[in-house]
């Protein structure tokens, strides 16, 4: 969330940054709400030092009663202000990070490629979609898996269930080579944990499932886990930024996304992400945006994808980030281009929430700042492996960084 000083002392430019993300926030009852709170709490403060003050002597008769009076008082500003609270606490988490001053203006089709890198594969023949080359192969059940949970749910089986781990390998000796502290998070989080983050674990527009009668929602990434680890804490960043890789399950409910851009693994319920998180101070934050952004293209170039970066619009940004940058792959089905990867930086906006601080060199503390990005996501990748690798005969090449751990050139029919 921001800061709500920060909010009342630049009204006009939060306004100008909701327009400009098309979030409307009711910023004028924000702020006259605030102004009641920080009324009631003036007057609690100041009952409170009276009750205080008056402990120390003993009390007169009509003393004690004017106490009581007080507590009731006291009581009564407490009832105004929980009525406020929720209100004013939803408004808010409503209003959105501020945005990069380079990030493209408009809607999700209005962001800038700022690069494309790869060759988009040619071929001699009619190239097929990632659904059909993996079912033909025997490698992934949709229909078995919609049988026993539901629509856009599945089994991997065979060479893809070791393709999986290859990826994950693959995805763990580069990351491990850059620093970063590898993790297997819980799959589950609580709602303040998830709500930190800037996820909506409940009501219509929620896509995060949450389990019935409990405090707890299925993650739909890790990066709300990774947070959640040093909430409440007091960071050393003396030597640097904490970098994590986290592997998580992740869950989304992708409510209405249907249709051919959305088939096969492309929107699915449950998929395996591993995951880069990065707690570090503000003056690092650039910088370790484009190093999250360098470590996804190494990946998707060691593979050999061809993909564009780009930079995305301020209408497409979650309410926590800051800028962020998608990698999109070749893909058949698309005949075009989709999101494999993404990078976000968040800047304070989650820290703030959850309370996640570093001690400066002067001895005072200061909200880090925290970034994400995809490393290896177990839907997206062999989409685009299968649908780049496939070969005429059905079967599909292996990229040759994976080999190693893949043991084999190819999967093809058994």
């Amino acid at each position: 969330m921001l800061d709500i000083n920060f909010i009342h002392k630049n009204v006009d430019l939060i306004c100008k940054n909701c327009e400009q993300r098309r979030v409307h926030v009711d910023i004028a009852s924000l702020l006259k709400l605030d102004d009641q709170r920080r009324n009631l709490q003036q007057q609690i403060d100041g009952l409170r030092a009276e009750r205080n003050s008056a402990s120390k002597i003993k009390p007169s008769s009509d003393e004690i009663v004017h106490l009581r009076k007080v507590s009731e008082q006291i009581k009564q500003l407490k009832n105004d202000m929980l009525e406020i609270q929720d209100e004013y606490n939803n408004l808010l988490l409503s209003v959105p990070n501020m945005t990069h001053p380079d990030s493209p203006i408009g809607g999700e089709e209005d962001f800038t490629v700022l690069e494309t890198r790869g060759t988009i594969p040619t071929f001699d023949f009619e190239p097929k979609d990632h659904e059909i080359l993996m079912t033909d192969l025997d490698i992934i059940d949709f229909e078995r898996g919609a049988k026993v949970t539901g629509t856009k749910f599945y089994y991997y089986k065979n060479d893809m269930v070791r393709l999986n781990q290859a990826l994950l390998n693959y995805g763990f000796d580069i990351l491990e080579k850059h620093a970063f502290t590898l993790l297997e998070t819980p799959d589950m989080a609580k709602q303040n944990i998830i709500v930190g983050a800037g996820f909506n674990p409940r009501g219509e527009e929620t896509n995060i499932y949450s389990i019935e009668n409990t405090d707890l929602s299925l993650i739909g990434t890790a990066e709300i886990t990774v947070l959640g680890y040093h909430k409440d804490e007091i960071l050393d960043l003396s030597n640097g930024p904490k970098k994590y890789a986290a592997i998580s399950h992740c869950f989304r409910t992708e409510a209405g996304s249907y249709g051919r851009t959305s088939k096969g693994l492309y929107r699915v319920h449950q998929f395996t992400k591993l995951e880069m998180f990065i707690f570090c101070t503000p003056e690092e934050s650039e910088t370790a945006h484009k190093k999250l952004l360098a470590i996804e293209k190494e990946i998707c170039d060691g593979l050999g994808l061809a993909y564009q970066v780009i930079d995305v619009a301020t209408a497409d940004l979650g309410a926590p980030t800051y800028r962020k940058f998608d990698i999109e792959a070749y893909m058949t089905m698309k005949n075009g281009y989709g999101e494999i990867t993404s990078t976000s930086n968040c800047t304070d906006y989650q820290a703030r929430q959850m309370n996640i601080k570093y001690k400066k060199n002067d001895g005072t503390t200061e909200f880090v700042n925290t970034l994400n990005g995809t490393a290896i996501v177990l839907s997206r990748f062999p989409i685009a492996i299968m649908e780049q690798f496939q070969q005429e005969d059905g079967s599909v090449l292996i990229p040759k960084v994976l080999q190693k751990y893949f043991l084999k050139e190819r999967i093809e029919k058994r």
